[in-house]
């Protein structure tokens, strides 16, 4: 499984509250989520995101209420993977639950830029950053991570592993 695109960065500390707003709560639609990801922290997110960039943020990215509609609004957006110093333990949960690939990187996270062009393997846990030529090395997902983001979630590997059996 492999990831490219477009860096989208971000800093420390951000909570599912700008993630998606809590006055966006009363709808679990992607699509409709998706048009307000980020519009706190940053106005112009839904016009610079394309399907396939890469979110990049620092420090304890996801804190705040455990609320699954975060990571679904920057799945739905066009994210395809978010890359953090660290996460916090509920986000990190909730993302692979949903099939967001996110990896802790704090080298990554510190020297890509916003615009940078990166390149992804979650096999191998490789981050490339093609603007700059610079190599990274994060955890690759183990077997069961990989299958549940392969299967889009939790909810699609549960669906398969029930009509395998």
């Amino acid at each position: 499984m492999k990831a490219q695109g477009k860096v989208i960065k971000y800093g420390n500390n951000v909570d599912t509250d700008v993630i998606i707003p809590a006055r966006y709560l009363n709808t679990s639609d992607p699509a409709e989520l998706a048009k307000h990801c980020m519009e706190d922290i940053d106005k112009d997110f839904v016009n610079k995101v394309e399907k396939g960039s890469i979110m990049v943020a620092g420090k304890n990215f996801g804190c705040g209420s455990s609320r699954e509609h975060a990571p679904i609004a920057i799945k739905a957006s066009g994210i395809s993977c978010v890359i953090a110093e660290t996460f916090a333990r509920i986000f990190y949960r909730n993302s692979i639950n949903i099939g967001l690939p996110i990896l802790e990187c704090p080298e990554a996270a510190r020297d890509i830029s916003d615009g940078d062009q990166v390149s992804v393997d979650f096999d191998t846990g490789k981050i490339i950053n093609l603007t700059t030529g610079k190599e990274y090395l994060s955890n690759p997902f183990p077997e069961f991570i990989k299958k549940i983001i392969a299967s889009d979630g939790l909810m699609g590997y549960v669906k398969n592993q029930l009509s395998v059996d």
